[in-house]
């Protein structure tokens, strides 16, 4: 298990420090005796007290998200992801280990990356990857065993500690913005990606997608504000050649996912060519702290 990323961890019920416990070091556990177990593909459930209003992905929205992103199609932006959390992380170097914290990281796929791209480094960073559904950190554990993996409602306050972190990801995830700014280290950095008008406006139809909110921008530096001034912001459009099985995964994956009929998406992706040239169109937004 890696020991190291517990350190910035904390108890979901009383909020205090937790350690590892117990044979192979499986469990964590609080100084008042609060106690978790590892499920046995390696993440930590920290659900705790009343349901959350949040919709948690199923298992067949993860299934087929881990086998759109599997297949290569949105490495571009995992790799852009990931240059510009190791940026950030640069300045953490040689004075201590990084911290990323990927909220919502979903199967893992994109904090993968940012790990594979520090790699070489001679200090490796600690990694947290935080989602609310258990058959996300499933996947995410399996593919990132060196990370925490904890299940977790991001509008909860986060088991993290103050001002524990160097970089926080949300990748089409929620933002907590409070939260974010509580466990940032000074000098921290938030990285978001979004939508852009377009994005894979070419197969919306077929697939039920839901639309780009025109002020989609503007909501987000409003959700921000307060905590976070805008840093810096660039684009990113992945040209793709979508077989109707990728349309179909595409759409389950996402929000729409909650309420699609499998029978009807079937029968709609089913009418397209063997493969559509589709456009997925990213903003990916870094935000520093503005306390």
């Amino acid at each position: 298990m890696p020991a190291a990323s517990a350190t910035s961890l904390l108890c979901p019920v009383c909020r205090n420090g937790l350690g590892f416990t117990g044979p192979a070091g499986r469990s964590l556990v609080c100084p008042a005796g609060h106690s978790f177990d590892a499920a046995k593909q390696g993440y930590f459930n920290f659900l705790v007290g009343k349901g959350t209003v949040f919709e948690a992905d199923t298992a067949d929205m993860v299934a087929a998200r881990f086998d759109f992103l599997s297949a290569g199609h949105y490495r571009p932006l995992a790799d852009a992801v990931a240059d510009l959390a190791a940026a950030a992380l640069a300045g953490a170097a040689g004075v201590r280990p990084g911290t990323v914290l990927d909220a919502g990281t979903g199967t893992g796929h994109y904090l993968r990356a940012l790990l594979d791209r520090l790699a070489p480094e001679p200090t490796p960073i600690e990694a947290i990857g935080l989602d609310i559904s258990k058959f996300a950190l499933r996947r995410a554990a399996r593919l990132n065993p060196e990370a925490m993996n904890v299940v977790s409602d991001v509008w909860q306050p986060l088991p993290v500690a103050d001002d524990a972190v160097d970089v926080v990801t949300v990748v089409f995830a929620p933002r907590n913005a409070a939260e974010f700014a509580r466990v940032l280290r000074p000098g921290g950095r938030l990285l978001v990606v979004t939508p852009r008008l377009g994005h894979l406006e070419e197969v919306a139809g077929p697939a039920g997608l839901l639309g780009i909110d025109p002020a989609k921008d503007e909501r987000l530096a409003a959700s921000l504000e307060g905590h976070f001034a805008a840093l810096s912001a660039e684009q990113l459009d992945i040209p793709l050649s979508l077989t109707p099985d990728d349309v179909a995964r595409l759409a389950l994956m996402g929000p729409a996912g909650h309420h699609l009929d499998r029978q009807e998406l079937a029968s709609r992706t089913a009418v397209l060519t063997p493969l559509t040239a589709v456009s997925a169109r990213f903003r990916i937004s870094v935000f520093e702290l503005s306390r």
